[in-house]
């Protein structure tokens, strides 16, 4: 997804003179091209991540669509004043591009660790929030970011679907149950991992690469009375939208993503999905343990 992200964008810059992108560091050698071409609008401040927000709001106030792109935890979380003060409070918009989501590169210790990113920005108004499950999802999700006036975050990752399934983020079924059947609606690049956990099992699975905004309207069409949510980040994240999009109806709740629990250890991507039960087996536990809970009559 990286690779794509760069490639798309360094082709954005090339046709679109609005466009504009700002590093601290990461990625530079790979815009080390783009910038010769474009050095006023291909902007490395160094490791200094909330002047590297700073910089993409003085840009946005001039009239440009900047990119702002790093690590995740760096991006959004060490940056998070400077997205409110000097992108929201000024009301531009720009487009985040993180990498390293959650535990991609948790051999580099808990500081590259950031499964908070979504639930940061989904204390702001207004985001779109875009985790594409395919690298083949990319291009379109940024050139649609690119080319609209809002603030978008694009969360890519190194954790992948097999396939893509494009579209604009509202909900897709990819394996239908029935009408009656629970719910999983799988967020990113846990979509494979939650079909191979249900497999035999009979619970429909639906797909988005767009958790905000959330598609409430075709949640409702499709969830009964129990829906299992199987997000990349923090554990809950999205359980107030769903909450709140069912609220005129019983239903129960299962949320599965991070957990919050310190784990002070390195380890692998795929250790990190087991040790919070995001692999297929700890997904299936999770919900055969939910789904045999029968709910006590009223």
């Amino acid at each position: 997804m990286r690779e794509t992200f760069i490639d798309t964008m360094t082709g954005l810059l090339a046709e679109d003179p609005r466009t504009a992108v700002v590093l601290a560091d990461i990625s530079a050698a790979a815009f080390a091209p783009a910038a010769r071409r474009h050095p006023d609008r291909v902007l490395n401040v160094g490791i200094r991540e909330q002047l590297m927000v700073g910089v993409a709001g003085g840009l946005a106030l001039t009239g440009l669509r900047p990119v702002v792109h790093s690590y995740a935890p760096f991006l959004v979380e060490r940056a998070y004043e400077q997205i409110k003060l000097d992108l929201d409070h000024q009301g531009v918009g720009a487009v985040l591009v993180g990498i390293g989501g959650s535990y991609d590169r948790a051999a580099a210790g808990r500081t590259h660790l950031g499964p908070a990113d979504v639930a940061l920005l989904d204390t702001l108004a207004g985001w779109t929030v875009h985790v594409p499950g395919h690298r083949d999802e990319v291009p379109r999700l940024l050139r649609d970011a690119v080319a609209s006036d809002g603030s978008a975050y694009l969360r890519l990752s190194t954790l992948t679907n097999d396939r893509a399934h494009p579209g604009d983020g509202s909900l897709r079924v990819v394996r239908d149950a029935g009408p009656d059947a629970p719910l999983l609606v799988a967020v990113g690049p846990m979509l494979d991992a939650s079909l191979a956990a249900v497999d035999g099992r009979p619970v429909t699975v639906a797909y988005t690469h767009r958790p905000r905004p959330f598609d409430t309207a075709g949640l409702r069409g499709l969830a009964g009375g129990e829906v299992i949510l199987v997000e990349p980040y923090l554990a809950g994240t999205s359980a107030r939208v769903v909450a709140e999009a069912l609220a005129d109806r019983p239903h129960r709740l299962l949320t599965l993503g991070v957990g919050r629990t310190e784990l002070r250890r390195y380890g692998s991507p795929d250790d990190h999905a087991r040790w919070h039960g995001l692999d297929p087996a700890g997904i299936r536990r999770s919900v055969d343990a939910f789904l045999a809970r029968v709910p006590a009559p009223a």
